[in-house]
């Protein structure tokens, strides 16, 4: 009996949707603006944002000027945004706050616009250019809006963007130190991009990491330096070391920079005790 009542149900569940799919065709297909508002209002609040899309975009143009064209144009929108198609609703909903910009939903739609282009931000290890845009829309919503409820998910998608883009940078300078082992101008890119990564992002997690591939850079280009030029660059290399243990006392790179600084004062001993027998 339960099976029985079971398919019963679902056939009737089969029927509805057959049912409301041909209604929904019928309404898509015909020219009657209150009828697609109506059942596109119906889908949207029921989280059908595909089919509420598809009507949505057929009716607005004709609800510019009315009193109803503000609604319109936010559920528009937003059913972008709810499909995933983040190209589309970052521009409809610049539109929207251009068109309305004393709405109530003007900070939201302002929210989700910069949150359109948080969406499109690609993997690190790609171009950025997205990242960029995405960084300037949050960072004008948090400037702007700092009462906003919004506010503390804009901060937080920030700081993830500007995360990612430290990465991106610091995996070039890590890149120019690995390819640049026993190459002067690889690991000369490499000192001068942590250098630039050390003063562009004060509070970035790769910080420590930056600091410590600068001693190991630096200390590949000392020890395989011409004997007249040696000196000098082993000095950089250990106070590029005293200026990691000081920004970092208890650096979890404590290991390695110990047998780096160690190859370096050995090297520098060395150099003395042939001044010395030289004279």
């Amino acid at each position: 009996m339960f099976f029985k009542m079971r398919r019963v149900f679902s056939i009737l569940l089969i029927a509805i949707a057959l049912q409301s799919c041909s209604e929904y065709q019928k309404v898509l297909k015909n020219d009657d603006v209150k009828a697609k508002y109506d059942m596109a209002e119906t889908f949207y609040e029921e989280g059908d944002y595909r089919r509420a899309n598809r009507l949505l975009e057929q009716i607005a143009p004709k609800y510019v000027g009315k009193p109803q064209g503000e609604r319109v144009m936010f559920f528009l929108s937003n059913s972008y945004f709810q499909r995933g198609d983040y190209n589309m609703a970052g521009y409809q909903f610049e539109r929207f706050v251009k068109s309305y910009p004393k709405s109530d939903k003007a900070v939201e739609a302002t929210f989700l616009g910069a949150k359109s282009f948080y969406k499109l931000s690609p993997e690190y290890s790609l171009d950025q250019t997205d990242t960029d845009k995405a960084l300037l829309k949050l960072q004008n919503f948090i400037n702007t809006y700092s009462e906003s409820e919004f506010y503390a998910e804009a901060n937080a998608m920030a700081q993830e963007l500007t995360t990612k883009k430290e990465q991106k940078a610091f995996e070039i300078l890590k890149q120019y130190n690995k390819l640049g082992e026993f190459n002067y101008d690889m690991l000369k890119s490499a000192v001068a991009a942590s250098d630039n990564f050390v003063s562009d992002n004060p509070g970035s997690p790769f910080r420590e990491e930056a600091m410590f591939v600068k001693v190991e850079a630096l200390t590949h280009m000392a020890v395989n330096s011409f004997e007249q030029l040696k000196k000098e660059r082993l000095k950089n290399a250990k106070a590029a070391h005293a200026a990691l243990m000081k920004q970092f006392p208890e650096s979890k790179f404590d290991k390695e920079a110990t047998d780096l600084i160690e190859k370096i004062d050995k090297e520098l001993q060395r150099m003395q005790a042939q001044t010395v027998e030289s004279k």
